[in-house]
């Protein structure tokens, strides 16, 4: 086990505290922009990612009317029907798994993020010895104690007083869910696409009146950004059309 804690050190949050100091003295010993300028820099690199992710859900979209006669062919047979429907994906050479690439990528960064937010702001002896640490050489450490506040926030506790924070998780996270969500022709598929739709962001929100409101701008930023590059794929019309409530999901999404 101490060997997969030390490589999680070494490659997740090392990284990630140096960045944010590097930030942090480049902009103004602004901690909520270093926060900001890493998550632009984080979504960027995974954008190869994404544009797998959109290619794989348009793929998966326009499989659904085979999909859909495969299970009533085989419903009876339920091996028969899982060999059928894998020989379509290979034969079609789509990996539903494909459509999770950038949520499993998230998923480290935001532990490790928060992580790091607890060794950066936390200011108590202890945290300052594990800090120094962890810091490279180059890194100035005259930077130190960072400062926490960003606004009105104090960027290493919650923003549960005036939960602002929170509501544009659980907002942010509702408009890219839905745009990313293929057409589903299933009303089984329709049903399960509708939960999730829901459940991830007000679950994110629940979270986000917890956990320091850091990592909720982190997360914030990285559902915007993710929108405007889903934008410039699709055309931001398009973009426009599949977060509108009122609006019916084009076959082609």
């Amino acid at each position: 086990m101490e060997i997969f804690s030390t490589m999680w050190t070494e490659i997740i949050i090392r990284p990630m505290i140096n960045s944010l100091m590097i930030f942090y003295s480049l902009f103004f010993n602004n901690f909520g922009i270093a926060i900001i300028v890493l998550t632009i820099i984080i979504r960027a690199a995974t954008t190869p990612l994404t544009l797998r992710q959109l290619k794989q859900t348009k793929a998966l979209s326009a499989l659904t009317p085979k999909l859909k006669s495969i299970q009533e062919k085989y419903k009876e047979d339920k091996q028969k029907l899982s060999q059928e429907t894998m020989k379509l994906y290979k034969n079609a050479g789509v990996n539903p798994v494909g459509c999770l690439g950038p949520l499993v990528i998230q998923m480290p960064i935001w532990i490790g993020l928060f992580q790091a937010l607890r060794e950066l702001l936390a200011h108590t002896p202890e945290t300052m010895v594990s800090l120094s640490d962890k810091m490279y050489g180059w890194v100035p450490s005259d930077i130190i104690p960072i400062s926490n506040q960003f606004l009105w926030l104090n960027l290493g506790a919650a923003d549960n007083q005036i939960p602002i924070l929170p509501i544009l998780v659980g907002v942010t996270t509702w408009a890219q869910q839905k745009m990313s969500t293929p057409k589903a022709l299933d009303p089984k598929q329709e049903s399960t696409n509708k939960m999730m739709l829901w459940m991830m962001p007000l679950m994110l929100a629940f979270f986000a009146f917890q956990f320091p409101a850091g990592l909720s701008l982190y997360w914030i930023v990285s559902n915007v950004v993710g929108v405007v590059i889903h934008g410039f794929i699709v055309g931001f019309k398009s973009t426009a059309d599949s977060i509108n409530p009122l609006s019916k999901k084009p076959d082609n999404e």
